[in-house]
């Protein structure tokens, strides 16, 4: 160890020791104890930001038009680029859920990101080359008498690179960020808690120029053009990234997360015949000597069949008591668990049922991509006699709403919140994500009366395009970025924040998969409505003809779903028991410990 740096990185030997050093199980990048004033925070996690804000623009400036691109360039049908949309945003949605996996067990959140981003780079090359090698460039069925086959390979197999590349950068990136801010400390605490917010103002930006300038590009220049600067910007985003690696603190992965769950099961069902001890603090804990840099979480009463992993058996007692690692690893693990262990297995079994709930809120936000898109495609689009506006930058605006909202709740509400109610988080994470939701209902009120508006004004007109405005549609989309500002950073905290430390990879992971599985659902939702509207030779609410559809009939549908789901959140949020970590308060190596629950 270098002269300088703690010789006992476990312990905490005073409060100013605290705030030179960082003691919350990261190290930097030499694989020691971290400064606290050289690494980490702010200075840190500006350089994952921009990373994310170049990728977020790299994104959507290819995904927002792709459906533009399978039926212009490609000439497939309209329901077979859909299906190729659906399958490509749903695979990219679930894939982080092995690479958050990867990460957080064996590679580390800085290599996974790194090696990702290669992947990345590697699909947006052979993008490029697609466009500008004459053997592998798409042309025009009419004059070209090549077959755009070979082109289409390359094209599906470059984006489906982006895919794998997605699915380990995105879980990794965000949760390597909030990693630079160390929750044992108050004011890195409060910083963490905006991160996750102007994360999401950098997502909204890359949005905006990806759905705004990149899309331009794509309809009115070249989509070879558009492929190269978006490489570029992705090579850009890694140097930049790269070069701060000497300020970001690191986290060492510590094996599969899910053995320990794996391991409370089965000491669970093994032990299923004994008593619950009277006292809780009878059930087994490492002690603070042996507890190394691990924090440890506090009992509840909830899913308390899972206590019983923690029950020491007469066998077990003897070991325990010489309280010594030596000892400490005899114990069989298969049959005795730790308490910490088992509150990280009841904080995922806690989860599932938020995340089920939290499905019919991603139905709100897959529709702003595909019906709100398509609507404002048929809509007048015109900015001024020279300027049309591309049909894929519509989706801005719920981007645009976003950074409003983000920017309003971080500098304003969370102020005056904090003030009013000494919470230092202003309101909880789950309350904030019901505010959300509510919002999304509204969103979709107001598409189903401007679509019936619509529908009224093409009845007149009797044209495949009608002269109302697109800007009828910034209400909804607005209302909805300003629910996303809510819901989608709450998801984010929620499943970042309450998952056990060592999983928070795939924390992100399981956020990321609420709205791929909610993108499957919407698909799924769309044919068993249009099977049933159709019934009898009646008109389907989802006609060819979007003039002769009832989409105003299908918002109101997911305006009473979700109105019917956010009762039962409401419920579930009222019963939900948060994280509560045992943090240690006191100074030269005391042993006085208080609860933190960040979330409430």
């Amino acid at each position: 160890m270098e002269s300088g740096w703690p010789k006992n990185p476990g312990r905490e030997d005073s409060q100013g020791d605290q705030e030179k050093w960082v003691y919350d199980s990261s190290v930097d990048h030499k694989g020691r104890v971290p400064r606290r004033a050289s690494t980490g925070a702010w200075r840190a996690a500006l350089f994952v930001i921009a990373m994310e804000f170049s990728e977020r623009l790299s994104y959507f400036g290819l995904s927002t038009n792709l459906i533009i691109y399978l039926t212009k360039v490609l000439h497939q049908e309209v329901k077979t680029a859909a299906k190729n949309v659906n399958y490509w945003v749903g695979v990219t949605t679930l894939m982080p859920l092995l690479g958050g996996f990867m990460a957080d067990a064996y590679l580390g959140r800085f290599t996974t990101v790194t090696i990702s981003t290669i992947i990345y780079l590697g699909g947006l090359s052979l993008l490029s080359m697609s466009q500008f090698i004459p053997s592998l460039k798409p042309c025009n069925i009419q004059t070209c008498k090549r077959s755009l086959r070979l082109h289409e390979i390359v094209f599906f197999v470059a984006m489906y690179m982006i895919s794998v590349g997605t699915g380990g950068h995105k879980p990794s990136l965000e949760s390597f960020g909030a990693d630079q801010f160390d929750d044992n400390h108050a004011m890195e605490r409060k910083k963490k808690m905006s991160y996750f917010n102007w994360w999401n103002c950098a997502l909204c930006s890359g949005l905006l120029l990806g759905g705004t300038l990149l899309v331009y590009v794509e309809d009115k220049v070249s989509w070879g053009l558009a492929d190269i600067v978006i490489a570029s910007v992705m090579a850009i985003a890694l140097v930049v990234f790269l070069a701060g690696r000497r300020f970001y603190r690191y986290r060492v992965p510590e094996g599969s997360p899910l053995t320990p769950m794996l391991q409370v099961a089965v000491a669970a069902m093994a032990k299923r015949h004994l008593d619950h001890p009277v006292d809780a603090r009878e059930l087994y804990e490492v002690s603070q000597s042996q507890k190394s840099k691990k924090r440890l979480l506090c009992h509840t009463n909830q899913l308390r069949f899972l206590d019983k992993a923690a029950i020491i058996e007469q066998k077990d007692a003897a070991i325990i008591e010489q309280k010594d690692a030596a000892s400490s690893e005899k114990l069989n693990p298969w049959r005795l668990a730790t308490v910490t262990q088992v509150e990280e297995t009841k904080l995922i079994l806690s989860m599932v049922p938020i995340w089920f709930v939290s499905l019919p809120f991603g139905l709100c936000v897959a529709q702003a991509s595909t019906f709100f898109i398509k609507q404002g495609s048929i809509m007048n689009r015109k900015i001024s006699s020279h300027f049309e506006l591309p049909p894929a930058s519509v989706y801005s605006l719920a981007a645009i709403g976003m950074i409003i909202s983000v920017s309003f709740y971080d500098k304003l509400l969370v102020p005056f919140l904090r003030r009013a109610t000494g919470n230092e988080r202003g309101i909880s994470i789950l309350r904030r994500i019901g505010i959300g939701m509510f919002l999304s209902i509204i969103a979709m009120i107001t598409a189903a009366l401007v679509e019936k508006k619509r529908l009224r004004v093409a009845a007149v007109e009797q044209t495949p395009a009608v002269t109302m405005s697109v800007f009828w549609l910034v209400p909804q989309f607005v209302i909805l970025g300003f629910g996303d500002g809510f819901s989608l950073v709450g998801l984010q905290e929620y499943f970042y924040d309450q998952v056990p430390d060592n999983m928070r990879s795939l924390g992100i992971a399981f956020y990321l998969s609420v709205l791929g599985a909610a993108n499957f659902l919407s698909s799924l939702l769309i044919t068993l409505v249009d099977h049933i509207t159709s019934k009898g030779g009646r008109r389907s609410w989802f006609a060819k003809d979007l003039n002769k559809s009832r989409l105003d009939l299908f918002y109101w549908l997911l305006a009473a779903i979700n109105a019917v789901n956010l009762c039962g959140y409401m419920y579930l949020a009222s019963k939900y028991s948060y994280k509560s970590v045992q943090r240690k308060v006191g100074v030269d190596g005391s042993s006085e410990e208080d609860v933190e629950s960040n979330a409430r």
